[in-house]
């Protein structure tokens, strides 16, 4: 049984992970440099459900095309989506470019430093919030994201699934209790650090950790029990999950792709035609495009995509030497020649999608 006189308190908390990020935290990170509220804000949610290493190269390149909210705002959304393309999770892109353009609407262009403010914007909820205004300000404000909903968990040995709504205000209370009212930028990265370096899911740290004596997990030998995990369904794989993509080329090679709707999976995204059905697939292929009498249909290898809750078969058939039978709508679809990367559109490409492209152009498939 955990000893109550070596139990940490809430207050120790703060100065224990300050000492111990000097020392041991990360400083190098991107935007760790020029720490403004836009910078911070488009790091986490870019680090929402993504790991660092993953992050930081677009990051860069994201800062380096929008340095500011207003080059953000200004630009189209398909300018965006290209940028996140392989990120995932596209709905933040959309999120974080409708936000953008709130800033600049009503905000005069400027990131607001209101908490109420910034939990107004689209893709910003509270721990959001309270991360941007502490980690670019300074300002005490308790987070709670992942990492940290482990690490309370752990130390304070919190029963229960952190997806519970009574262990989230749990957590919420403990989050408030152990924030400094000094050092709160210190104090918001140092927690984040310790979840994803020491405190993690699997395998954590506990030899090195700095709240190893009075963590009550620890102690009680529950680190792989605790936070308890959210129960999930089982994913399986569907007939209805399966789907034809037509690869379409023209005489240059390029393929033509639509725009998806803005709701639903890939929302906003270019694809290849998408059908249901193989014959769906071939019938689109002759009413829409002139082909010869005997002309041929590729069938490829099929590819497998894993989404959160579900998997995706894709059949991808492909025809070329194509040209159009009817009049296109510009904005809804355009043909994208992957073979000449400067002088293909800027759009955004679901990561099976881009795959097939690349293995098109490199000659694989």
């Amino acid at each position: 049984m955990p000893d109550p006189d070596e139990q940490l308190q809430p207050a120790e908390i703060g100065p224990a992970l300050i000492a111990w990020h000097a020392k041991s935290g990360r400083h190098d990170l991107p935007w760790q440099h020029d720490r403004t509220p836009y910078r911070v804000w488009v790091s986490e949610i870019m680090l929402q459900q993504t790991q660092v290493s993953t992050v930081i190269p677009y990051f860069e390149r994201f800062m380096q095309r929008f340095p500011d909210v207003m080059a953000l705002a200004n630009a189209p959304i398909d300018e965006v989506l290209h940028l996140w393309t392989g990120l995932g999770y596209y709905a933040r892109a959309r999120n974080l470019h409708s936000a953008a353009k709130r800033i600049r609407d009503d905000f005069s262009g400027k990131f607001p430093t209101e908490f109420e403010a910034v939990t107004s914007l689209p893709g910003i909820g509270r721990s959001t919030a309270g991360a941007i205004l502490s980690l670019s300000l300074d300002e005490r404000h308790a987070i709670l994201d992942g990492n940290v909903k482990r690490v309370l968990s752990r130390v304070f040995g919190i029963d229960g699934s952190p997806a519970e709504r009574r262990v989230e205000q749990q957590l919420w209370q403990l989050a408030e209790a152990c924030t400094p009212s000094q050092g709160s930028a210190v104090y918001t990265q140092a927690i984040m650090d310790l979840g994803a370096t020491l405190c993690t899911r699997r395998r954590p740290a506990c030899v090195v950790c700095p709240l190893t004596e009075g963590c009550i997990a620890r102690q009680s030998g529950r680190q792989h029990e605790i936070p308890a995990p959210k129960l999930r369904k089982p994913r399986a794989l569907r007939r209805a999950d399966r789907c034809w993509m037509l690869l379409a080329e023209n005489s240059d090679g390029a393929v033509f792709l639509e725009r998806r709707p803005e709701r639903g999976i890939w929302g906003g995204l270019w694809c290849p035609p998408e059908f249901k059905s193989e014959s769906a697939c071939l019938a689109y292929a002759r009413n829409h495009f002139r082909l010869q009498r005997d002309q041929s249909f590729e069938f490829l290898g099929s590819v497998k995509h894993a989404f959160t809750h579900f998997d995706l078969e894709i059949f991808p058939v492909r025809v070329r030497g194509c040209t159009p039978t009817v009049v296109m709508e510009s904005q809804q679809s355009l043909w994208y020649n992957a073979r000449h990367p400067e002088g293909a559109a800027r759009v955004g490409l679901p990561a099976p999608v881009k795959e097939l492209l690349d293995g098109l152009t490199a000659g694989h498939i």
